[in-house]
């Protein structure tokens, strides 16, 4: 039987790890000698094509050596074909070992210039030049003892071509590969200073700007790319499954402090924060699909947008990871494209179809995300604490201690950058969010709230809402006297986005029962989040409502939310289905905060107040697209509305059109908690005719026996 074919994508080469593909041992000389050809008309090319090609930061003596042999061997091998062309004549097969080699070394070399002139890798390969430069050694080596391979009438088929082939074989057997003085100079002082961060020293700024040069990092953007390509670098060790492999640890360690040097670097040496046009998605041509590859292919089905992380579900369709995520968690258990039932939940990476979108891409200078950017990239920089060693750590105190000081002392453009440094840092890792928290960043950047440049205030309240997911993070706002300030925010900020994430902020304080309560009892605050819910953006509504629900844990929250008009806005996203406008995953929201209301007999009067309301959550369960969570609230809002509003309430519902027969197939085909609600709200109707003497509706009785017949 044979094994099942592989679920994962092949891992990513590590930077300095040379790999070739040798020629199978029956191929012709022609079709090597070919492609040899063409190979070392590539590499050969990297010497002429101007000084950012031809550049290399580090190791650069030995590497054009390399690129010099390379252009002796592109002559030597145009030398044959000029003979072989002219005589009519054959190479011989004893010629195939020598030709192996040189392919094999040339694919080697190809990847060594590759990795060592790579934008972002820079630092990584300077404190790698010794493991560099003996590749290097070995693949030049392997060049001279292939060309003493290839057979004697090759290599004198004329009398140029015996002068190039012994002039390559001298070059690369006398070539002296070590690293340049620079070079080791360079990371000398990159220890060093790593030594400082130690012991919590600030390194001398004149050192660190010595090691940027050498490596032509020359700007804050420079800076970022050189930690993208680290933080990749770390994931793909981690990710690698290594385990307790010592070497794979103390490599993760080094990866963590040169991630932190260079944010040290980027916070304190890098005034300003120049536009990136590598990072520009409007400066980069449109990519083109391939002639014989219809575009549509390339699109997920349920977004439209060009698939970055393709995968293929138990039907055989093939969808985004993340959207078709989002569709099986909402409750969906059906192909999107097909409508056929999912045997299993589990998805397969399209890694044929991810190859030829990367491709496609790369062939256009647009590079396609790492799979793991969505689901691993919040550890990247210092979630993982056992890699973050005492070098990174103590960089990373130094940074945020820069930071703060700027935030609390520096000019307007000094609080724009220092606040955007703060922003990006603190997103993702916990670690920095713990050093700002520490070094008393709440306190500035609450007084930040009240700037009149809006680009402060927004980095200010995006800082205050990635610190308030700390718990002493929200701790330290709550001492501050910091929501009353977090509140006007979401009334009077300078932009959207502040306002929207000053409305998260309150979600992450609401977490705690006794937090919740304290910000309830000020004025503003439940009817900000009420007058953003009727009047904001999709994501400030959003926002609005999961930080209203967390303040409704809070009993006493549920009159004053009433009060504040929450249940005439909630209306107001529940727009009945036949609604062009209508926002599917706002009218979800809506009905799970209705509910969490209706726990409570104040909220439910109002939604029983509110007219045509419970018309549209009946129709709302009805509804096919709706989740099974959505519908999950809706039977949870529906047994409140009885529980509170008594006899009345269950007979309206009893003569509802549709209503039954939606709970009858939710008890079928729903999920455990919502199965035992739809019983649970059965029973009341039937209970209440029973007692009235009245027989339930013929549409009620007749699901009812439909599903007892399936049952």
């Amino acid at each position: 039987m044979p094994p099942p074919p592989p679920t994962g994508e092949p891992k990513r080469r590590r930077l300095l790890s040379l790999m070739a593909v040798y020629p199978c041992e029956s191929i012709a000389p022609a079709p090597l000698f070919s492609s040899l050809l063409a190979l070392a008309a590539d590499l050969a090319s990297q010497g002429r094509l101007g000084p950012d090609a031809g550049a290399f930061p580090v190791l650069r003596r030995g590497l054009r050596q390399a690129v010099r042999i390379a252009g002796l061997l592109l002559a030597f091998l145009e030398e044959i074909q000029d003979v072989t062309v002219t005589k009519t004549a054959a190479l011989p097969s004893s010629a195939v070992l020598g030709l192996t080699e040189l392919h094999v070394a040339m694919q080697k070399l190809r990847f060594l210039l590759s990795d060592c002139a790579r934008r972002g890798a820079r630092l990584w390969v300077l404190v790698n030049a010794g493991l560099a430069a003996s590749e290097l050694r070995v693949i030049l080596g392997s060049v001279a003892a292939a060309m003493d391979a290839l057979p004697k009438d090759v290599v004198d088929a004329s009398v140029d071509a015996g002068e190039l082939a012994r002039l390559m074989s001298e070059h690369a057997w006398r070539a002296a590969v070590r690293p340049d003085a620079g070079d080791e100079r360079a990371a000398r002082s990159v220890r060093s200073i790593l030594e400082q961060f130690k012991s919590r020293v600030s390194p001398n700024a004149e050192d660190a700007r010595r090691v940027l040069e050498h490596i032509g990092v020359r700007s804050w953007s420079d800076c970022s790319e050189e930690i993208a390509f680290l933080e990749d670098e770390l994931r793909t060790r981690l990710d690698g499954g290594a385990g307790g492999d010592s070497s794979s640890s103390s490599d993760a360690v080094l990866i963590n402090s040169l991630m932190a040097f260079m944010v040290y670097c980027r916070v304190v040496l890098f005034d300003q924060i120049d536009a990136n046009p590598k990072a520009d998605a409007a400066s980069r041509p449109p990519a083109r699909c391939p002639d014989w590859l219809r575009p549509e292919t390339l699109q997920c089905p349920i977004t439209l947008d060009l698939m970055t992380d393709p995968v293929t579900v138990s039907t055989g369709q093939t969808y985004d990871r993340e959207s078709i995520t989002r569709w099986i968690k909402a409750g969906c258990r059906t192909c999107p494209l097909t409508g056929e039932r999912l045997r299993t939940a589990d998805v397969v990476p399209n890694a044929a179809l991810r190859g030829i979108i990367e491709r496609m891409l790369l062939s256009n200078g647009v590079s396609l995300p790492d799979r793991s950017s969505s689901g691993h990239r919040h550890g990247a920089l210092g979630d993982t604490a056992v890699a973050f060693g005492p070098a990174a750590a103590g960089a990373a105190r130094l940074a945020v201690a820069y930071i703060v000081a700027q935030i609390s002392t520096g000019s307007t453009a000094e609080r724009r950058k220092a606040t955007w440094e703060a922003r990006k840092l603190c997103k993702h890792s916990v670690f920095y969010r713990a050093c700002l928290v520490e070094a008393n960043a709440v306190p500035w950047l609450l007084c930040l709230l009240s700037s009149t440049d809006a680009s402060v205030q927004d980095n200010a309240v995006a800082c205050l809402l990635n610190l308030s997911k700390n718990p002493r993070g929200r701790a330290a706002l709550f001492e501050a006297g910091g929501v009353g300030l977090v509140v006007d925010v979401i009334n009077v900020g300078a932009m959207a986005e502040a306002r929207q994430n000053a409305a998260a902020v309150l979600f992450y304080l609401s977490s705690n029962a006794e937090h919740a309560e304290e910000i309830g009892r000020i004025p503003e605050a439940i009817p900000t989040l009420v007058q953003l819910i009727h009047d904001g953006a999709h994501r400030g509504r959003k926002n609005a409502m999961v930080s209203l629900y967390g303040l409704l844990q809070c009993a006493s929250n549920h009159c004053r939310a009433v009060a504040a008009g929450a249940v005439a806005a909630l209306a107001g996203l529940l727009l009945p289905v036949s609604v062009v406008d209508r926002d599917d995953d706002l009218a979800s929201d809506a009905v799970t905060l209705l509910a969490r209301l209706a726990e409570q007999p104040t909220g439910a009067q109002a939604v029983l107040a509110r007219p045509g309301l419970v018309a549209r959550v009946v129709e709302a369960l009805a509804t096919s697209s709706a989740s099974r969570s959505g519908k999950d609230h809706c039977v949870a809002l529906l047994v409140s509305l009885c529980r509170h509003g008594g006899d009345k309430v269950v007979a309206l519902l009893g003569r509802m059109p549709g209503l039954m027969s939606s709970l009858y197939t939710l008890v079928a085909d729903g999920s455990p908690q919502t199965c035992k609600r739809a019983r649970a709200l059965l029973n009341l109707i039937h209970r209440h005719y029973e007692m009235d003497g009245q027989p339930a509706s013929a549409a009620a009785s007749e699901a009812g026996e439909r599903v007892v017949r399936v049952l």
